[in-house]
């Protein structure tokens, strides 16, 4: 249980806001000359300096780069005077002139629950653009963030962490042991990550807020620091560093931080090496596809078997995070398009090398949401039309975004009989026969060139997970086998006396030889109860 107070002093901070339409808005975070940050700080048994260290976040009112700022102060089950001195901190805040930039919240665990449990509530306060972590000590200098601020106006920063080993700041002379354990736990870190962070152990994180909100934390003690680097890189982050001054103080000094903490660390870092939990769960099924993008050869397969298909000018609906996409390019125009904006956001970190590649929302039962002024010689639509109630109405969609002669690639799952708790837990509506697939796209205006059958192999296990063992997500070992196997399943899939696992339509836009839609593009009302979420199937 825990008690929260909050005092609202001046205005509120500037709410994140929608994703943004279009490649320029996803590709161009860093056009702001100003942002909102959130200061969350976990507090535990720091009576002697938690005063101190809330005052010198004064500094940050001073900035012109912060609009507001959101200070969140979590005693953790303090069992000292800490109370006592953030109750006398915030008489001295009442009794002086309000800076309105400040909003302080205050809130107290009634047990002492660790660092990563007081940052996961802070967390739940936090509605600004950006956020950091602050000890309640005096190790680190406010005056820093702004530093980092600056990366992320600069850059096209996901995350932006403090490096005490850095050039160009100072630090205490303090602890040589500490300091080959932090360099051991950054180096284990980094070989997971595949970056060359230089202080993984750092305090000071500064994370985009909605990238961190959808980040599942599971730590409740210091390992919250190796399982926030890890997964901001599993996520594909932006992650810069910045140097920053600290002034360590000794154990006699209160510090708290001791070699169970290394051993729980390191514990961590393999823990989360191996854990696949990066995306909270939400209504598009985040968590699943991750884990569905650890067989990339499995999806280079079904890459290889549409791009005979594809031509120039390409729209993909549904591209989730484009592990698909990145084996389909280069074109000259490439749109990968999707309804979750932490895929769109995703995406856009593809672009900096990729000039013919767009970003953008698209809702395939939402005609507005298609990307405008754009024609298109080839629409990929892959893992997505069965989610929605009214299938012929999305491929009328699909159809008006074609140009004449154009194709549309339609993968969807074969068989209603293998409909089970996998395709509950992905939002399927349907499954499809090859008759019924037909029908629908002729019943959109379209010409049926050809239906592949495709994964026959995935049949047995598909049949074995959803419909005997009734689960409702993929063994990660499960996943690891699809990947290694994969090229054996390509070459005996056509060979296989088994229905295939899916359908892919290759439907034509012709409107010389056949006839166009019998009824009008389906309307926004059609998607509106539509389970979203394009998740690859094995």
């Amino acid at each position: 249980m825990s008690a929260t107070f909050v005092a609202n002093r001046g205005r509120a901070p500037r709410p994140l806001g929608g994703a943004a339409e279009g490649s320029a808005g996803l590709g161009n975070r860093a056009a702001h000359t100003s942002t909102t940050l959130s200061v969350i700080v976990p507090t535990y048994n720091e009576q002697y300096l938690v005063e101190a260290s809330l005052a010198r976040l004064g500094v940050l009112g001073e900035s012109r780069l912060l609009e507001a700022v959101k200070v969140i102060v979590v005693d953790d089950g303090s069992s000292d005077g800490t109370a006592e001195s953030i109750r006398r901190f915030r008489a001295s805040l009442e009794a002086a002139a309000p800076d309105p930039k400040f909003t302080w919240v205050w809130v107290r665990h009634e047990k002492n629950s660790g660092k990563g449990a007081a940052i996961r509530t802070g967390l739940a306060h936090a509605d600004t653009e950006l956020v950091v972590i602050h000890d309640a000590d005096l190790e680190y200098h406010p005056s820093d963030l702004l530093r980092m601020v600056e990366v992320f106006l600069s850059e096209d920063a996901d995350a932006v962490f403090g490096s005490r080993f850095l050039s160009g700041g100072y630090k205490r002379a303090l602890f040589f042991r500490h300091q080959l354990g932090n360099k051991l736990l950054t180096f284990l870190c980094d070989i997971v990550c595949d970056l060359n962070l230089t202080d993984m152990e750092t305090c000071y994180k500064m994370v985009r807020a909605d990238l961190l909100k959808n980040i599942p934390l599971e730590s409740s003690t210091f390992d919250v620091e190796p399982e926030l680097a890890i997964k901001l890189a599993k996520r594909g982050s932006r992650i810069f560093e910045v140097p920053i001054n600290y002034s360590g103080r000794t154990y006699r000094e209160g510090k708290k931080i001791n070699w169970k903490d290394g051993v729980r660390a390191l514990w961590a870092i393999g823990k989360y090496a191996a854990s696949s939990r990066i995306y909270a769960g939400d209504e598009h099924g985040g968590e699943i596809l991750d884990r569905l993008n650890r067989a990339p050869r499995f999806n280079r397969w079904m890459a290889d078997v549409i791009r005979p298909y594809v031509s120039d000018r390409v729209l993909e609906v549904g591209a989730g995070t484009g592990n698909l996409s990145v084996h389909l390019m280069p074109r000259w125009i490439y749109w990968a398009t999707d309804i979750n904006p932490h895929y769109l956001e995703r995406l856009a970190t593809l672009t900096s090398t990729r000039p013919y590649m767009h970003i953008g929302y698209t809702n395939v039962t939402e005609t507005g949401t298609f990307p405008s002024g754009q024609s298109f010689d080839t629409v990929i639509c892959l893992n997505v039309i069965e989610h929605v109630p009214d299938d012929a109405g999305a491929l009328r969609n699909i159809w008006n975004a074609l140009a004449e002669g154009g194709r549309a690639i339609i993968l969807v799952p074969c068989g209603q009989w293998l409909f089970g708790t996998l395709d509950e837990v992905l939002g399927h509506c349907r499954r499809y026969t090859s008759e019924q697939l037909a029908a629908t796209a002729q019943q959109a205006g379209f010409r049926v060139e050809e239906i592949l059958k495709f994964n026959r192999p995935g049949v047995p296990a598909w049949w074995l997970n959803g419909r005997l063992l009734r689960r409702k997500t993929f063994g990660l070992m499960q996943i690891r086998m699809l990947n290694i196997l994969t090229p054996l399943f390509r070459l005996v899939d056509s060979w296989l006396p088994l229905p295939p696992l899916s359908l892919i339509a290759i439907l034509r836009k012709d409107t010389a030889g056949a006839a166009s839609p019998a009824s009008a593009p389906a309307t926004d009302r059609a998607g509106q109860d539509a389970p979203p979420g394009p998740g690859q199937e094995p």
